[in-house]
């Protein structure tokens, strides 16, 4: 599989990353990055996985306009009530010995199945610092496993030991009032109560996250964020 090729599929999977809540006052903005991002590595396949083809990580994926994806926005606080997790679990891929996507989102929670959509073997590592840690064996193609978080943290690492190049970022939110940016930087959250919140906005590579104050008051607000890139 080409670069080309993944980061479309990448970029497809990260478009549907958010939840959809019926029509009513909500967050749109773009987020963008300032400056050259360090450059990309070249992934050295093992042999397994070699016939996929070339590729290179996707740190820091940015369009000509300077649209930064996999970039988590959510509303950090402002909610008048406390909302149930979502009974659609979300899904993290293993396909290709890459991670897709690369960043998501979920509820504290809500369900988080990892598949393993590979004829090879892998094993998904989670490392957290305030939730419980796993690992788990993921030997043949279609397994999969359920997870759930039980308390916010933005992010929690996934790693493969066995293919040490992939890596995934899950964001554990209070609410679910939360999206992670497309291809070219955009998000959107619909469906929020008039109110005035918060508003976040997390990459995994770039710290510290970055916050606004935001008033809904029916209808759509806009809200932009720029990331100053690592060595600028």
């Amino acid at each position: 599989m080409s670069t080309k090729t993944f980061l479309s599929i990448a970029s497809a999977t990260l478009l549907f990353a958010a939840p959809v809540f019926a029509a009513g006052g909500g967050i749109a903005g773009k987020v963008t990055l300032s400056g050259k991002p360090p450059a990309e590595k070249p992934i050295k396949f093992l042999p397994e996985c070699k016939a996929h083809g070339d590729a290179t990580t996707t740190h820091y994926v940015v369009d000509a306009s300077g649209g930064l994806a996999n970039v988590l926005v959510y509303v950090k606080s402002g909610l008048a009530q406390k909302a149930a997790a979502p009974t659609e679990a979300a899904v993290i891929d293993q396909s290709c010995c890459l991670y897709h996507p690369y960043v998501l989102g979920v509820q504290v929670g809500q369900k988080l199945v990892i598949q393993n959509s590979d004829d090879t073997m892998h094993n998904v590592n989670a490392t957290p610092s305030k939730n419980e840690g796993f690992n788990i064996p993921q030997a043949t193609k279609g397994t999969k496993n359920e997870k759930t978080f039980a308390k916010p943290e933005v992010f929690v690492k996934l790693s493969c030991n066995v293919h040490p190049w992939m890596f995934a970022y899950v964001g554990v939110v209070e609410n679910p009032y939360f999206a992670v940016t497309g291809a070219d930087g955009s998000f959107k959250i619909p469906g929020l109560p008039d109110g005035e919140y918060v508003l976040a906005a997390a990459h995994p590579k770039i710290q510290p996250e970055q916050t606004a104050k935001v008033k809904v008051a029916g209808g759509e607000v806009k809200q932009d964020f720029t990331f100053k890139a690592p060595g600028n």
